[in-house]
């Protein structure tokens, strides 16, 4: 016998005053059924704090169909931002996020919303990130927390945190691919034309998708023929040659395009590749190593370690196809 297992449950927080377009993020990722394309599908819901309409600071008037109560039974509870940071959140939220921790769900705060789950206490002694222009505010709020200002998102495991904007999509890509693999995380930031973003909240930069054009030129040529033959050994010199272009030309375009040196970029394309193989396949580590291009199992998890925070091994056990069918015979 198999066990349907329901669609994991996403609850954002709204409240007057909320910017409709902090609260279009989770609705962005979360919102949409996506299932006829093969895409993860969740039971998304939005809850307000207050009862009657939602009036945003952009003037429009939204319409919410939960109250906090229906945070029971959500998997994810997401704080999109937040108004007022000197004053603390409403006893209520404070009371239903706590309640929600208790019952094992994942609490976030994207952008200023980790005001609100700082609020909770469910980040004392713990790291954190807000958007960069209030993190010495959050410190000076709550000095137990180990506010990292340089960082797109932070994932304890149980909270999450992200930085700006363009982060709290970062973080919200980050927990489709831990809760349901790389594949379908770059699956989804294709279809949101996202640009996919490494898991692990260590990461310094955004990284900036090339512009597809119906005639590439020479350069995105040259980086697409890379992400083909990621297996086979590549140098800056021969790429630039590939791109037609001097060492130096190459480097300053590809800092300008892309936000990071080629090297750290093509070990995050292999680090990607090394991703889906163990997710799709039951290949050898040194197999996997091979094609992904880092040569040995021991480089493979070297750099496992340096950018995932884990092991090939364990993350095969937590993403393989088996492990994600979630199934009781």
């Amino acid at each position: 016998m198999v066990l349907i297992m329901a669609d994991p449950i996403v609850a954002a927080i709204a409240f007057d005053g909320i910017s409709p377009f902090h609260l279009s993020l989770p609705c962005l990722v979360f919102g949409e059924d996506r299932a006829a394309l093969g895409l993860p599908r969740f039971d998304f819901r939005i809850c307000a704090i207050e009862g009657g309409p939602i009036h945003t600071e952009a003037g429009l008037t939204i319409s919410v169909p939960h109250e906090l109560s229906a945070l029971d039974g959500a998997d994810i509870v997401i704080v999109p931002s937040w108004k007022n940071l000197e004053v603390p959140p409403p006893a209520a939220l404070i009371e239903a996020l706590r309640c929600a921790h208790r019952r094992g769900a994942m609490i976030v705060g994207l952008c200023l919303g980790t005001f609100a789950v700082a609020a909770t206490g469910l980040l004392s002694g713990r790291r954190a990130a807000t958007h960069w222009a209030y993190t010495d505010q959050l410190q000076a709020l709550y000095p137990d927390i180990l506010v990292e200002p340089e960082v797109l998102y932070i994932d304890n495991g149980d909270v999450v945190t992200s930085a700006g904007v363009a982060a709290g999509l970062d973080c919200c890509l980050h927990i489709v691919r831990a809760r349901c693999g790389a594949e379908a995380a770059l699956r989804l930031a294709r279809q949101i034309v996202l640009s996919p973003h490494r898991q692990g909240g260590q990461a310094q930069f955004i990284e900036r998708p090339i512009a597809k054009t119906g005639n590439p030129d020479r350069f995105t040529q040259a980086l697409d023929a890379v992400r083909k033959t990621l297996g086979e050994t590549h140098s800056l010199d021969s790429v630039a040659g590939l791109a037609g272009l001097t060492r130096r030309t190459f480097t300053r375009r590809f800092q300008k395009s892309i936000g990071t040196s080629f090297g750290d970029w093509l070990i995050d394309q292999r680090v990607a590749l090394a991703q889906r193989l163990l997710e799709a396949t039951e290949k050898s580590m040194d197999m996997v190593a091979f094609e992904a291009g880092f040569g040995s199992a021991t480089s493979l998890r070297q750099h496992f370690a340096a950018r995932l925070r884990t092991s090939p091994a364990q993350y095969r056990r937590e993403f393989s196809k088996n492990a994600q069918d979630r199934v009781v015979r």
